[in-house]
């Protein structure tokens, strides 16, 4: 049962997949461009991959005839009907389709209106369509102007499997450029940007170093020893006043003229018998 349920939800989110894919660009007239993979030239079909995950067309419909949706079924088992997102696949409309999973099994009439579509696997499910105005010229497709966009125009450059719209500048950096052109606003940003950040970060070591010192106190407070930190500091100071005054007199003793030389005095003391222990031990014989 779960596995069924499994295989429910991946042929779902398969078939949500191929949803995403489009009609973007149709050339029928081709007399001086794209050569497919025997070296000849057709017209040919590009679709586009506009989600972000990879889409297997294998198993869908191309067709030219509005009532007949499978017209040609995509072959299955050809790892190249794997679309990576946002990429291009192209067909041709050739008629020969014993030439391979990309040659289609109908041609199109460029003096007439055409129909084209692309239907599920399912062969009801409409996944894009669109109708090419008749009188279509030579080397001149019909596209979509952004790639899976949903406006179609004759496009100025013909371009298989490729981006129909070339971003070659940058709209943001152009503005930028058009009002800051000597760079003043962009010095200033990046000026402040660095000065709120230093803010921020002497604010914060500010904050943190406060509430360790609160924190300190109150510990200190619940162990009975209020103001240690003051009465440490003033301790520690009268200490170090006695060590120096010791020192200092130390050094006035038991040093002569020079700084360098230490003298020893010998204690002599009198000798008195009163005093001498071997008075006061008895002998034995």
């Amino acid at each position: 049962m779960i596995a069924m349920l499994a295989l429910v939800c991946a042929a779902g989110a398969q078939a949500q997949r191929v949803t995403s894919m489009r009609l973007n660009e149709i050339l029928l007239v081709n007399e001086d461009n794209f050569l497919d993979d025997y070296g000849k030239r057709s017209g040919w079909i590009e679709l586009f991959n506009s989600s972000a995950g990879t889409v297997n067309i294998a198993g869908c419909y191309l067709t030219d005839d509005p009532s007949n949706h499978r017209k040609y079924p995509i072959p299955k088992g050809d790892v190249l009907t794997k679309i990576p997102p946002a990429q291009h696949v192209l067909f041709w409309i050739d008629g020969s389709a014993d030439k391979g999973t990309f040659h289609v099994n109908f041609v199109l009439d460029p003096s007439k209106e055409n129909y084209v579509a692309l239907y599920d696997a399912d062969g009801t499910t409409l996944v894009d369509e669109i109708r090419i105005p008749a009188n279509q010229q030579p080397d001149v497709s019909y596209g979509r102007a952004v790639d899976g966009k949903s406006e179609w125009k004759q496009l100025s450059k013909v371009t298989p499997s490729t981006n129909n719209l070339t971003l070659d500048k940058n709209e943001k950096i152009d503005k930028f450029k058009m009002n800051d052109a000597l760079g003043v606003g962009m010095t200033l940003t990046a000026m402040l940007v660095v000065f709120l950040g230093l803010m921020v970060l002497y604010l914060s070591f500010m904050s943190v170093g406060k509430t360790a010192m609160r924190m300190s106190r109150q510990r200190a407070q619940k162990a009975g020893v209020e103001n240690v930190h003051t009465q440490g500091i003033q301790e520690e100071g009268g200490v170090f006043a006695a060590i120096a005054t010791a020192l200092y007199e130390v050094t006035e003793d038991v040093h002569d003229i020079e700084s360098t030389v230490l003298t020893i005095h010998k204690v002599t003391r009198r000798y008195s018998p009163w005093s001498s222990k071997i008075h006061s031990m008895r002998e034995f014989k």
